[in-house]
């Protein structure tokens, strides 16, 4: 695991990788900035249309909107871009390969737009879902302080961990996954999740996440033929 890291760091230089955290990022505020303008818009019509006395502030829809797309993107850049990144993956994954494990490069298959674009909506979903049963918890945890934060990081960190494990092996349908991977993947998607947390650095987690994936899902291969 921690080879696997600095291993990561080490090719954030590389042109493919660069190209990929640039189209994830710029995808994943324009999923936002959609999402901000859309807000907008029915904020404006709602309070247009079912407003009354509260249509005499209908000019602070466009404040509102925006407190709430930065509050979003606060809590959820993990899910938009770990969802996002499923469709440029292929660039980090054929880069982490050919230097790393060309024989690997050599054998992969190329993921189409369909299954990859499937993927980001499998993975939107499953967050979705799951946090969505895990707030219940959460809110029965508050009292501890510290409880709530852990449930959805212990939740997420699964998440992540199984979506960035997919989004590798879905390259390599024909190799089996070596037993114990479900540790390594929560571990994986644990790294990740507290590499979110951290301002800056969180734009680049996804991608150092999906380096990591690459890294470990060829090195359990490789003990696996042992």
């Amino acid at each position: 695991m921690i080879s696997a890291f600095f291993k990561s760091l080490g090719q954030l230089s590389d042109r493919a990788i660069l190209s990929a955290l640039l189209w994830t990022v710029l995808c994943a505020v324009l999923v936002f900035a959609l999402s901000g303008w859309a807000l907008w818009q029915g904020l404006a019509w709602a309070i247009v249309r079912y407003g009354g006395p509260l249509g005499d502030y209908a000019e602070w829809t466009g404040v509102i909107a925006a407190i709430g797309t930065i509050i979003a993107f606060w809590f959820w850049w993990r899910v938009v871009a770990i969802a996002v990144l499923q469709l440029f993956a292929d660039r980090i994954v054929i880069a982490v390969e050919r230097r790393h494990y060309p024989g690997a490069a050599a054998s992969a298959r190329d993921l189409p737009w369909g299954p990859s674009l499937a993927m980001a909506l499998r993975s939107l979903g499953r967050a979705l879902l799951y946090n969505a049963l895990a707030l219940p918890f959460a809110l029965v945890l508050l009292f501890t302080g510290v409880g709530a934060p852990m449930l959805f990081l212990a939740v997420n960190a699964v998440l992540v961990g199984r979506d960035l494990d997919e989004m590798v092996a879905a390259r390599h349908p024909a190799l089996c996954d070596a037993p114990g991977s479900r540790t390594s993947r929560f571990v994986l998607g644990l790294i990740a999740n507290l590499l979110l947390l951290v301002p800056l650095v969180n734009l680049l987690a996804p991608i150092i996440a999906a380096a990591m994936a690459t890294h470990l899902f060829h090195q359990r291969g490789a003990r696996g033929k042992s």
